[in-house]
């Protein structure tokens, strides 16, 4: 209900407020992960069928303040609500194109290095393991270490040491390959 009439016109600010706690599990203090991929979802569902029905902009949505607000939490429930975003990030599709979205546009809006760190992380994590990696991470990973907008490389976490410095270039490296190349040249980008 309270959700509901927040994404209807963004007008219940009491709701953003008192949305983490809503997250939290019962008698304890930690994020009820379930929740979460729950609410990431209906969001994105809510979001894409306003920005299909008329042409407002990503970031001015209530859609979008629901998530931004998700990554106020410590970095642990931050992770978490970022695995839940990174879990969309699937096939090409609608769903998928607006995820890629909201992960790019949390990392380059963010003021807190901490999260774009996290953002960086829980693509990179889901890229180390064996292929085939589904359409939409690559994307998102190729779009945010290719387009300087981003600004991806000069962020001191990308050189920290130099065994995370070979982890990104090699990563690069793959998702880079002729091969994915021309996935995303044909994925409509």
């Amino acid at each position: 209900g309270h959700l509901d009439a927040f994404l209807k016109d963004g007008q219940r600010r009491d709701f953003l407020s008192a949305l983490p706690t809503v997250l939290v599990k019962e008698r304890t203090n930690e994020i009820d992960a379930p929740k979460v991929n729950s609410l990431v979802l209906y969001v994105g569902i809510h979001a894409l069928a306003r920005l299909q029905s008329s042409q407002i902009s990503l970031s001015r949505t209530p859609e979008m303040e629901v998530l931004q607000k998700l990554m106020d939490f410590d970095d642990k429930g931050r992770y978490l609500c970022l695995n839940a975003i990174a879990n969309q990030l699937r096939y090409p599709s609608s769903h998928t194109h607006y995820f890629s979205c909201v992960m790019l546009y949390l990392f380059s809006e963010s003021k807190n290095v901490a999260v774009k760190e996290q953002v960086t992380r829980v693509l990179l994590e889901r890229l180390i393991l064996h292929r085939p990696h589904p359409w939409g991470l690559l994307i998102t990973f190729i779009e945010l270490i290719k387009n300087q907008r981003y600004g991806f490389w000069n962020y001191p976490f990308t050189r920290c040491a130099t065994e995370i410095e070979k982890v990104f270039e090699q990563v690069a490296k793959s998702v880079l390959s002729p091969q994915s190349s021309s996935i995303s040249a044909g994925g409509g980008e």
